[in-house]
């Protein structure tokens, strides 16, 4: 496919701190709460949940119901919903729960359409069908939606632009396909298809690696998305709650101008950069929207995302040195450590520009551990000089911590589950290696430096640590680089054998200063940051 001009179509403004105007809507783009119940009784619960949580319109699942009287219970819906309602009752061939006659199934829907209701979704498979049945007969405001859902992977291009082209042959209205995301750079495909239709359209990618489709089809011109009204209850994989696109993406704010930023990772969705990022976006008026991203293969995700409006991104584990190799420029620093944790795309050019702000974040946090205190000290001497300094993990995090210790003057030691990598990171830097196991015993003084760069201890598997409880005596302070959960047994253990601890969450803050600075041209708001830390 070729990707190069892929998401060009809607660029109005070339600026990158474009400014928004205050409150209000941005687009046309409707949320849609679904809603799902095995009674009408809560089904009217949730509508009015769907209300008071700001949605534009439910979409009432009746496949989901256990019983189902069409005339009784669909006036009883359609009268107590106090907002616009779309009726979509899915059989199992589509992925739905229905399992009944399918002419029954159908006079339900003409029924409700009937009744009052503002949308039906019917499938493809049958759209002509029911179409041709209601002919003449559609009330004035009243609008069919055709349905198709791939539950195995996103099609071409050219086979997605002839999908499009059947649903509308069918009489539909508004036009929906649901595909699923093998990797993110499917996705690209269903912008490509919405920003260019001459119809109303709902293009959806199913799963995790899709995720951002939900997020971004306000820019590209989507006809409507789906939130949930409390999460875990989803209608599809990969929906997020109506409260987390409201509120922490912001999605009434996002434009076709708005500049897309996100968390590159394998896994991601533990992150907290996009809860600080757009909060921090929404008080300066940036027009900006930052999402995670779950990205297998980077190389391919940044050439098929080359647009400027994909202006920046935030990089983590597995890909902080493959990010490296992916950039046309790459900051000096970034460049001796081997890593590289920010990348922005220069939108004069299109260039990506690589930086590393992981070692000002943690050598940063550790210098202020050791001297007590959250406020960067004039002295001219670090705390870290001459002081033993052990990294475990010799990715690109540790590659950070041991590079940033060195140049503070500290004997720096690197241990790693495989001893090469240590001794490969080891000899590029100028230190000492050792297996993480021989890490148990080694203790050739008192008062040393420990840094966890690797994600071990990282939710969901918290009881685990990278080192034994009381091999953590000899060290005066420990850190650790992950923040979820924000106390690690690591901590929780260094903080019990007497250690200073420095949390994940100070590196974390501490990076994320530049990285706003350089995503936005903007000063860091450095209080609302800790602000919006302290309370996630």
């Amino acid at each position: 496919m070729e990707s190069s001009n892929v998401l060009v179509p809607l660029t109005l403004a070339s600026s990158a701190a474009l400014q928004m105007g205050s409150g209000g809507r941005n687009n046309p783009t409707l949320v849609c709460a679904p809603i799902m119940a095995e009674s009408v009784d809560k089904m009217v619960i949730n509508m009015n949940k769907a209300k008071q949580g700001d949605a534009d319109l439910v979409e009432i699942r009746l496949d989901s119901l256990k019983s189902f009287n069409p005339s009784d219970d669909l006036k009883t819906i359609i009268k107590a919903s106090p907002l616009p309602t779309l009726f979509t009752y899915r059989p199992r061939w589509e992925g739905g729960q229905y399992d009944g006659d399918e002419k029954k199934r159908l006079d339900a829907l003409r029924l409700a359409m009937e009744f009052g209701a503002d949308y039906i979704d019917v499938e493809l498979q049958v759209a002509c069908e029911f179409n041709d049945s209601i002919y003449g007969r559609k009330p004035e405001n009243f609008k069919v939606i055709v349905s198709s859902h791939n539950y195995q992977d996103t099609p071409s291009a050219e086979d997605l632009g002839n999908l499009v082209a059947i649903i509308q042959a069918t009489g539909a209205d508004i036009v929906k396909i649901a595909t699923t995301a093998l990797e993110i750079a499917d996705v690209a495909r269903i912008f490509q298809i919405t920003v260019h239709s001459q119809v109303p359209i709902i293009g959806i990618v199913m799963g995790e690696r899709g995720f951002m489709s939900r997020i971004l089809c306000p820019k590209f011109g989507g006809f409507l998305t789906f939130g949930t009204i409390e999460s875990g209850i989803v209608s599809a994989p990969g929906q997020p709650t109506m409260k987390d696109l409201l509120h922490l993406y912001n999605l009434r704010r996002i434009g076709p101008d708005t500049k897309v930023f996100g968390i590159i990772g394998k896994p991601v969705h533990h992150s907290k950069s996009p809860i600080l990022y757009n909060e921090a976006f929404k008080s300066v008026c940036f027009n900006g929207v930052y999402i995670p991203l779950l990205v297998d293969d980077i190389a391919n995700f940044l050439q098929t995302y080359s647009s400027t409006d994909f202006a920046g991104f935030s990089c983590t584990i597995p890909h902080k040195e493959a990010a490296l190799k992916c950039c046309d420029e790459v900051d000096p620093v970034a460049k001796s450590i081997g890593a590289v944790n920010c990348i922005i795309r220069r939108p004069t050019d299109g260039k990506l520009v690589g930086y590393n702000t992981d070692y000002v974040g943690a050598i940063s946090a550790i210098e202020d551990g050791l001297r007590g205190s959250h406020n960067s000290s004039n002295t001219a001497d670090s705390p870290l000089a001459g002081k033993l300094f052990v990294v475990i993990g010799a990715g690109g995090a540790g590659k950070a911590l041991a590079y940033g210790a060195k140049e503070k003057g500290a004997r720096v030691v690197i241990a790693n589950r495989t001893y090469d990598r240590a001794r490969e990171l080891a000899d590029t830097i100028g230190g000492d290696a050792l297996s993480l196991a021989d890490l148990d015993n080694f203790h050739p003084e008192d008062g040393m430096i420990l840094a966890n760069s690797t994600s071990i201890g990282m939710q969901p598997k918290v009881d685990e640590t990278p080192i034994p409880k009381h091999a953590l005596r000899s060290y005066s302070l420990v850190f650790d680089a992950v923040y979820t959960p924000k106390m690690t047994r690591l901590l929780r253990e260094a903080e019990e054998s007497g250690a200073k601890i420095v949390t994940g969450l100070e590196m974390f803050i501490g990076q994320a200063y530049e990285q706003f600075e350089r995503f936005t041209g903007l000063p860091a708001p450095k209080e609302l940051f800790r602000k919006v830390m302290a309370n996630n």
